[in-house]
């Protein structure tokens, strides 16, 4: 009896994670290159003397799903979508690097070029993209990041960095707190100068709300089955009791 007590309090416990990250996923239904998260269920003996028969639920995050999201046009020529596999470099301050699909970015007070976070997207040199003011930024397919007058007369375009592009493997990456993306030994990503992007466009984020919604109804059923799987052990017990206090 104790045995499906210990699968079924697990059980619920795990299940309400697993409806924390799906409802996580449906809160970011339209974050810009989101990637939801994916988990499973997955049993794992518990290890002591008198107890080979029990087991633990435990939720296991496989990882993140990597399906490009919807292309959305926006005119903006701050907005980038990345083309196929590929990441935009950012700088989380802290000696590290983030990667992102989200390629809504913005113009800081101090002319630098962040995400909607802010934080500063890296350049090929590791370094920040300075915007100088009063003028237009073109970004170009391969990350190269152009400024040209608004006023007076066009005589000249200054290239003023280019965009840290990076392709690592979907393995080796691992979703922080942050939403950010990072290698999973901690080293920066290296360039890949095959990495596209489309300027005036927004990737959307490859959240379901169809799936989604549907994930979280099967996880509250799932959560009732194991409610009544410690009520009916509560039941069993009670009435061993009575049993054994009649001999």
């Amino acid at each position: 009896m104790d045995s499906m007590i210990y699968t079924a309090m697990t059980g619920a416990k795990h299940i309400l994670e697993m409806q924390a990250n799906t409802s996580n996923n449906l809160a970011n239904l339209n974050t810009g290159g989101f990637r939801a998260q994916i988990d499973t269920f997955r049993a794992v003996p518990v290890l002591g003397s008198g107890l080979p028969t029990r087991a633990f639920v435990a939720d296991s995050t496989v990882g993140s799903d990597f399906t490009p999201g919807p292309m959305e046009q926006t005119g903006n020529n701050l907005d980038v979508a990345v083309q196929g596999s590929g990441w935009l470099a950012v700088d989380l301050g802290n000696g590290t690097q983030g990667y992102t699909r989200n390629g809504s970015l913005k113009i800081n007070e101090n002319g630098l070029l962040q995400t909607q976070n802010g934080d500063n997207v890296m350049g090929v040199d590791d370094g920040p993209i300075t915007i100088p003011p009063d003028e237009q930024v073109a970004i170009a397919q391969d990350g190269t990041v152009s400024s040209i007058p608004r006023t007076g007369v066009l005589t000249s375009v200054n290239i003023l960095g280019q965009i840290k592009l990076v392709n690592p493997p979907a393995a080796v990456l691992v979703r922080g707190d942050d939403g950010y993306f990072r290698m999973r030994d901690g080293k920066p990503a290296a360039t890949d100068p095959n990495v596209a992007i489309a300027s005036g466009m927004i990737e959307g984020s490859n959240v379901s709300a169809v799936s989604a919604m549907v994930d979280m109804i099967s996880l509250g059923r799932q959560f009732e089955i194991q409610m009544k799987l410690l009520t009916n052990a509560q039941s069993n017990d009670t009435k061993a009791s009575q049993i054994m206090a009649l001999v």
